[in-house]
């Protein structure tokens, strides 16, 4: 109050006149917003109502007293919830004073469930406590099975959630089992039923992955989701976990401590399944790719193969060439032979030639004639005669026989 006391006192001051209404509401207006700094302040919810422009306008109430507030839209765009009536709440706000009515009230920053900062601060506690013990350690997270043989899901049997992932594992896998580990998922002493339903499915060891989920809610509803019993039986789980609890918005520490958080638990269902209609077209990728693959190398094949038959002639088609081949050799052998014979004859021919040259019957025919003795010796000389020897004459042309007579040395 001590602001208002030297605001007032200066204007008491420097009033020479009497104020305007307009003059004394924007002086009101101006001493409240520099008196109050942005505060926190506690209410219940009274005739609330949207504006079409969409800002809020309501009341904040207790049993003593209440304040009119408004919320504009580009400050409750950022809020999850709207606020109804009876609703206790936080307000996160500024005094001011509506000039034109000279309405005293509070334009609100942002609002929150009443409660709720108990609820954060114990939130941000165990989860410094979980973390310095190394539970949300990603080096211990578990890869999800891309193809398990169970499914385990622990939430209430009655849950909207439930009924959510069910249909997803349907239509995404339909012939893969399901084990459902009941629980309730909200109220009080709910967070040890959660935690033995999760330490159930951990000892009958018989899911190859587990699906925590429940449905969208405050974080009053979501509350069981953080206490420290259900991270402890999650993280003692030695089966894969998913946490698929709230909207994609909510976070609590069973994500933290589950070896993969899904947004929802539509989601979780997805991350825990894979997608039948995927591996259908998967499969029938691969089925096309490995035709183009066969067809391809049979093509390839079918090549090779026309290009040996090409070199490859018929039994018939050989013995024919074969017989050519023959009829050729046998011609050439022929012209070979023939050729040779030729060059023989020639050869004779001309050897015949010279011999009848050398024969001595052929000097003979031109009046010479061959003297021999009696025994057989031939005659060159008239010393190897002595007068009566009797020779044998061979002429051109029949022989003689011949007595000597006379003999000349010259």
């Amino acid at each position: 109050m001590t602001d208002f006391a030297a605001n007032l006192s200066q204007e008491n001051t420097l009033n020479t006149k009497v104020l305007t209404v307009s003059e004394l509401n924007r002086l009101a207006k101006n001493i409240l917003e520099q008196s109050f700094p942005l505060f926190w302040v506690s209410g219940e919810v009274s005739n609330f109502t949207r504006a079409a422009s969409g800002h809020w306008y309501f009341s904040l109430k207790d049993a003593g007293a209440q304040v009119r507030c408004v919320m504009f839209k580009g400050r409750n765009s950022y809020v999850d919830f709207t606020p109804r009536e009876g609703d206790k709440i936080e307000a996160r706000c500024t005094v001011t004073l509506y000039e034109a009515r000279g309405d005293f009230q509070l334009t609100v920053e942002f609002v929150q469930r009443a409660g709720l900062g108990a609820l954060f601060e114990a939130f941000e506690q165990l989860k410094r406590k979980l973390s310095s013990e190394g539970l949300f350690d990603t080096n211990i997270k578990r890869a999800i099975p891309k193809n398990p043989q169970q499914i385990g899901i622990v939430t209430s049997a009655d849950a909207a959630a439930l009924r959510d992932v069910l249909t997803t594992l349907k239509r995404r896998m339909p012939n893969i089992p399901i084990v459902i580990y009941p629980t309730p998922v909200q109220g009080k002493g709910v967070a040890q039923l959660i935690a033995n339903a999760i330490n159930t499915a951990n000892e009958r060891a018989e899911c190859d992955v587990l699906i925590i989920c429940r449905g969208g809610g405050s974080i009053e509803d979501l509350w069981q989701f953080n206490e420290e019993v259900v991270a402890r039986a999650i993280a003692n789980c030695t089966i894969p976990t998913i946490s698929g609890v709230g909207h994609e918005t909510d976070f609590t520490i069973c994500d933290f401590v589950a070896d993969i958080r899904a947004a929802t638990p539509t989601a979780a269902a997805e991350l825990a399944t894979p997608s039948r209609d995927e591996m259908l077209s998967r499969t029938n990728q691969l089925k096309l790719q490995l035709s183009k693959n066969i067809q391809f190398v049979l093509n390839q094949r079918y090549q090779a193969l026309d290009y040996l038959a090409r070199r490859l002639i018929s039994p018939s088609q050989q013995i024919a060439q074969q017989k050519t081949q023959v009829t050729q050799m046998a011609y050439r052998l022929n012209n070979s032979i023939n050729q040779q014979l030729r060059g023989k004859q020639q050869s004779l021919l001309r050897l015949q030639q010279n011999l009848q040259h050398l024969n001595p019957k052929a000097v003979l025919t031109r009046g010479y004639a061959l003297v021999q003795t009696k025994a057989g010796a031939i005659v060159s000389a008239s010393s190897q005669l002595k007068s009566g020897d009797e020779v044998m004459l061979t002429l051109g042309v029949g022989s003689a026989d011949a007595t000597i007579k006379t003999i000349s040395n010259e």
